[in-house]
């Protein structure tokens, strides 16, 4: 089944992964920056919650798809203390800082970084304890397929822990958000990332990605037996979670 936001790309020529590649290369070093603006400093307390459902299960052997420069994985590693997390990216320039942000932390021994086509993962079948995702997933060119990769090489009886961006569903922050996300977003996105597409691109894929009971639904169609979700700030994020 195709869904929309696959369609829908950062720029005009090429094909959709090429393009993400490209423009998380030319962003990556404001990224961080902007995510924590653009959100108020919220995004902390997302990831710190989308971990947070881990937490009972201890996992020893992670795999963080679409990590970027390696928030999440460096949070998982301070809050779950496994033996070892996988940061799996399409973006070396993304992953360069996350490099050093692992380093700073001294966290080298327990996270490395992997180049990886999330739609085609070079692990062997239940590999990992637990696979995480934190706002990357809407970029996969085949949702279908990513997460049915992410479920392959996840053990049975693991887990998976997703935190995305989503659109408010209720009044006033549906309409609040809207107007938030098409204008002061792309804008001061341009101005600091220099892409004049990027941010109108992340926009985008915002609005069209499936959410909330039809993620569920898309989790258990690629293998999944348990999901549930959450909404938090009003809708703003949602997190996933399921079980192999």
């Amino acid at each position: 089944m195709s869904y929309k936001q696959e369609q829908i790309k950062p720029y005009n020529d090429g094909e959709k992964a090429s393009q993400v590649e490209q423009m998380f290369d030319n962003i990556a070093p404001t990224y961080d920056r902007l995510n924590h603006r653009l959100s108020w400093d919220i995004d902390r307390g997302w990831r710190r919650k989308a971990i947070g459902q881990l937490a009972p299960y201890s996992p020893k052997a992670m795999l963080d798809i679409a990590t970027g420069t390696g928030d999440f994985a460096i949070l998982a590693a301070q809050m779950l203390k496994p033996e070892r997390i996988v940061g799996a990216d399409i973006s070396e320039g993304m992953m360069e800082i996350g490099r050093q942000k692992v380093q700073q932390a001294g966290l080298s021994a327990v996270i490395s970084f992997a180049k990886e086509d999330c739609l085609n993962l070079s692990y062997q079948d239940e590999t990992f304890d637990a696979v995480t995702a934190a706002f990357g997933i809407r970029n996969f060119a085949d949702l279908d397929r990513g997460l049915s990769e992410m479920c392959r090489v996840l053990r049975k009886g693991g887990h998976l822990s997703i935190v995305e961006l989503t659109t408010p569903v209720k009044f006033p922050m549906k309409q609040l958000f809207h107007i938030y996300s098409h204008t002061v977003l792309p804008v001061y996105g341009r101005l600091i990332s220099k892409d004049s597409s990027a941010y109108s691109y992340l926009t985008k894929t915002i609005e069209a990605f499936p959410q909330g009971e039809q993620m569920v639904g898309i989790m258990k169609k690629a293998g999944f037996g348990e999901a549930r979700f959450r909404r938090l700030t009003f809708g703003i994020c949602t997190m996933y979670f399921a079980t192999k």
